[in-house]
C-alpha cells in the first residue's frame, strides 16, 4: 500500500473542476469528462486541452442519475463497471498514463459539485493509481 505521502502526491495530480469556473495556472490539461458539450460555452472560451466523451458515463446511466432514478451509491459502481469496458477502458487508461506525466483537470458541467462524473472518475483514478503503486510497491518487496 503507498504511503499517505504517495497517495497525496497522487490526488494533487487530479483536480475537478466546473467547466464555467476560471482558468488557472494550475489546471494542467484541461479534460472535459462529460458526453455533451456544456450549453452556452464556445470551445475557445472553455480552453478545453482533450474531450474524452468516452470516458463519460453512457448516456442511459446519465439519464438515470441526472432523473434522480439512481441513488449515488448505485452510480459510483455501475460506472466502475463501465469504465471497466470498452470504450471506457481504453480512454481511462490513456487518461492514467496522462496523470503520470503531468497534472490533469476533470471538467463537468453538471451543477452539484459533489455528486457528478468527475468526482465519480477522480475517485475511481485514485483507485487504480494506489492500486498500481500497491502492486509495484509489493513486486519490489519480493525480489
Amino acid at each position: 500500500m503507498p504511503s499517505k505521502r504517495t497517495a497525496s502526491r497522487l490526488s494533487e495530480r487530479i483536480t475537478v473542476k466546473r467547466v464555467y469556473a476560471p482558468l488557472s495556472p494550475q489546471d494542467g490539461t484541461r479534460i472535459l469528462v462529460d458526453r455533451l458539450w456544456p450549453r452556452g460555452l464556445s470551445k475557445d472560451k472553455a480552453k478545453i486541452g482533450l474531450w474524452l466523451k468516452d470516458i463519460a458515463p453512457s448516456e442511459e446511466l446519465r439519464r438515470r442519475v441526472h432523473g434522480g432514478q439512481e441513488a449515488w451509491d448505485a452510480f459510483l459502481v455501475e460506472y466502475g463497471r463501465e469504465l471497466a469496458r470498452e470504450p471506457g477502458a481504453s480512454a481511462a487508461r490513456a487518461l492514467l498514463e496522462r496523470i503520470a506525466r503531468e497534472p490533469v483537470t476533470l471538467l463537468y458541467a453538471a451543477r452539484n459539485e459533489t455528486q457528478n462524473n468527475a468526482v465519480a472518475l477522480k475517485n475511481w483514478l485514485l483507485g487504480k493509481l494506489r492500486a498500481d503503486a500497491g502492486g509495484k510497491k509489493a513486486k519490489a518487496a519480493k525480489r
